[in-house]
């Protein structure tokens, strides 16, 4: 069962007024092909910001530790998340991830691994760029401005998506994407603070 619509639809009614979200961009997005969406994470509620905001329904890499909890197993599957282990190379999330950008889906991932503690923009982990390289999608940045606080703007940006071609024929690593991907974020901050 597919729970994304109706989710999207009851968390929009709540986020979009107590947050007064303000999402830029949203034009930049491409309307069809697989896509790795990159997002600074600041938040707890950054996921389903994202999902609602995002003009495509987003397949989330969540920590497998969250599909242990009683309620949120059932819940999430049916809002498109599926379980990485963190810290440790996850070849079936991997596969998982790679298989759903060629079938021309949008996979959300937060390259910082984990959430920033002060809200400043981390280091990115080189998993970011092992998607972003071996995917063949379009590479989205992504930022958001908080904090979430009650009635204070909350701003989702989305950048213009990153031309991977000439890394792939240089055969980059994915440390050096990763960087890439990361200073696209760090100026949707910047820009729109």
């Amino acid at each position: 069962m597919n729970l994304y619509p109706l989710g999207k639809t009851l968390v929009s009614m709540f986020f979009y007024p107590f947050y007064r979200i303000k999402v830029i961009g949203k034009e930049n997005f491409p309307k069809e092909g697989g896509v790795l969406l990159c997002t600074n994470h600041i938040d707890n509620f950054d996921p389903p910001v994202v999902g609602i905001t995002c003009p495509r329904p987003v397949h989330f890499m969540a920590k497998e530790e969250l599909f242990e909890m009683p309620v949120l197993k059932s819940i999430l599957p049916k809002v498109k998340a599926f379980p990485v282990k963190r810290g440790m190379s996850d070849r079936k999330a991997m596969r998982n991830a790679l298989s759903l950008l060629k079938e021309g889906k949008v996979v959300g991932l937060f390259p910082e691994g984990t959430r920033s503690r002060d809200g400043e923009l981390q280091k990115g982990l080189a998993g970011a760029g092992f998607f972003a390289l071996r995917g063949n999608a379009n590479v989205m940045p992504c930022a958001i401005i908080g904090p979430y606080k009650p009635l204070k703007p909350l701003k989702v940006v989305y950048g213009k998506p990153i031309d991977m071609t000439l890394y792939r024929e240089q055969k980059a690593s994915p440390e050096e994407v990763t960087a890439v991907i990361m200073k696209e974020i760090r100026k949707l901050i910047e820009a729109n603070k």
